[in-house]
């Protein structure tokens, strides 16, 4: 069966145990792509990353975009949004359709 992990600072991370998902509270980068070479060999399929600890690893999570597992996703940590995630949703949109319909203006 699939597994579904979050990565991030202690304190955005920890919630997530209530919801049944693995927490891998992480601060540096060299440990962050550990963790996620870790949880793809262990049939993660879905991979949260808090915004700020997937800013620290960018390239290496781009290896694994055109993967079909694991989805890594990037969410808000505790501070908020720092709108990384929604750009990510609108650049997979373009590749896909080949047109920015997630347009702000």
């Amino acid at each position: 069966m699939y597994k579904v992990g979050i990565i991030g600072d202690k304190d955005s991370v920890m919630g997530f145990l209530a919801l049944g998902i693995d927490i891998f509270p992480a601060y540096e980068a060299d440990e962050i792509k550990k963790i996620i070479k870790d949880l793809a060999e262990k049939e993660y399929a879905i991979i949260y990353i808090t915004e700020k600890a997937s800013l620290l690893v960018q390239e290496y999570i781009a290896r694994y975009k055109d993967n079909k597992m694991p989805a890594i996703i990037v969410i808000p940590g505790i501070g908020g949004s720092m709108g990384l995630g929604m750009n990510e949703v609108r650049e997979s949109a373009k590749r896909a359709i080949g047109a920015d319909i997630l347009f702000n203006d």
